[in-house]
């Protein structure tokens, strides 16, 4: 087994750890490493975009190369076991990496095994996903497609990237249908494990309005827990009811898997024991893990209970930075990170509500003069065009 050793070692070179890369280049940080095995970066939140017909899947991939920092040494291998009291990480190519200081952001996982049928279904019979690269192109083919009819959204109980994704599929796609003269021929189901249409009322009332305006039926405290490709039909267990479980035919189905941290991180000592997810074990505010204070975790796989969003990134990076180069020179970590994220819930092919919130689950506008919590074309416009000109040219820089 080779051996390396980096003073700062970064797991996942996404948007947290190209975001974190890049902050610690300018603080010239010496020996820093991102341990991430593939080729590319992809710009994810753009995927609800493609599926929904108004974004190509081109738009949103890049060499990962062009945004590794030039004085971040890019390690293309994959993490698979941790072992913080000896600060080493193992990987996939049977590589050794010791750390000094370590930085964990290795994204989520998507438990496609923990959804029966989903796997054998999906990129076929009109079942699709648009949290896969692959999977949103396919959502558009199958939605144009369809004429009459089913059609179910799907979403997960626990935390997922981006919990707004799963509706945003289904009003872009009732828009489109609404614009070629079908909708009034296929029966449009939404399936929530929520009580309501949004954890922030001031906007679960506009979603209200919006799945009133498409005609979309909304199942509440309710779950896919199974696709049967035989019969073409989604087992829907209602928690509202003892759990009783009804079956559905579809013609078209947008599926959301159940998620987790990596394996790796949950089979490991930096989890927290008592989430069955498995997520990194920090404190809240400062980021940094409670029991192991070289470490520090930020992005999807991070326990912090905010919503896992790109948004949250943005803001958890430079608390992380910062409280990392106080524990660096042995000072009180002076940095803390308020749960900000915020989901831009596209409601149509031309308008979004942006949904701003922190830990407070209360509106936390960042946007002056306009109103944000209403549907808006030019809201619109900065998740079409505005957020991903803000992500390559600016949050990777480690400057937004």
């Amino acid at each position: 087994m080779k051996h390396l050793h980096h003073n700062v070692v970064i797991v996942g070179g996404g948007s947290a750890g190209i975001n974190v890369a890049a902050r610690l280049h300018r603080a010239k940080v010496h020996d820093v490493a991102v341990l991430e095995p593939s080729a590319y970066h992809y710009y994810q939140p753009l995927w609800t975009l493609v599926g929904g017909g108004v974004a190509k899947a081109s738009e949103t991939v890049r060499d990962e190369a062009k945004y590794i920092p030039s004085t971040v040494t890019w390690i293309r291998d994959k993490a698979v076991t941790i072992d913080p009291d000896a600060k080493t990480l193992a990987t996939e190519e049977d590589l050794s990496i010791s750390y000094d200081y370590l930085v964990v952001c290795p994204g989520i996982q998507l438990d496609w095994s923990r959804l029966p049928g989903s796997a054998e279904m999906l990129g076929k019979d009109g079942v699709s996903s648009n949290y896969t690269y692959e999977g949103a192109p396919k959502t558009w083919e199958f939605l144009k497609s369809t004429k009459k009819g089913t059609a179910v959204f799907t979403m997960p109980s626990g935390p997922i990237k981006c919990a707004g994704a799963p509706q945003k599929i289904a009003y872009l796609a009732a828009d489109y249908w609404r614009s070629t003269g079908v909708l009034s021929k296929i029966d449009v189901h939404l399936v929530l494990p929520t009580p309501g249409m949004f954890g922030v009322p001031e906007f679960a009332k506009v979603l209200e309005q919006v799945v009133a305006r498409y005609g979309i039926q909304v199942h509440f405290q309710s779950e896919v827990v199974e696709l049967n490709p035989a019969t073409k039909t989604v087992t829907i267990v209602d928690n509202r009811n003892d759990g009783t479980k009804s079956s559905l035919d579809f013609d078209f189905a947008h599926i959301v898997p159940p998620q987790s941290a990596p394996d790796w991180i949950k089979a490991s000592s930096i989890s927290d024991p008592d989430d069955p997810a498995g997520y990194v074990q920090i404190d809240k505010n400062t980021m940094q893990h409670v029991r192991y204070p070289d470490i520090f975790a930020l992005g999807d796989a991070g326990s912090s209970p905010n919503s896992k969003t790109g948004a949250a990134i943005r803001k958890q990076a430079p608390v992380v930075v910062q409280n990392l180069l106080n524990q660096m020179a042995s000072r009180p970590l002076s940095e803390s990170y308020d749960g900000y994220a915020s989901c831009p819930l596209v409601t149509s092919r031309k308008s979004m509500l942006l949904a701003e919130f922190d830990y407070s689950m209360k509106p936390a506008p960042s946007i002056p003069i306009i109103d944000t919590q209403k549907e808006r074309y030019d809201m619109w416009l900065l998740k079409r065009y505005g957020l991903p000109l803000l992500y390559w040219n600016l949050m990777l820089k480690g400057v937004a």
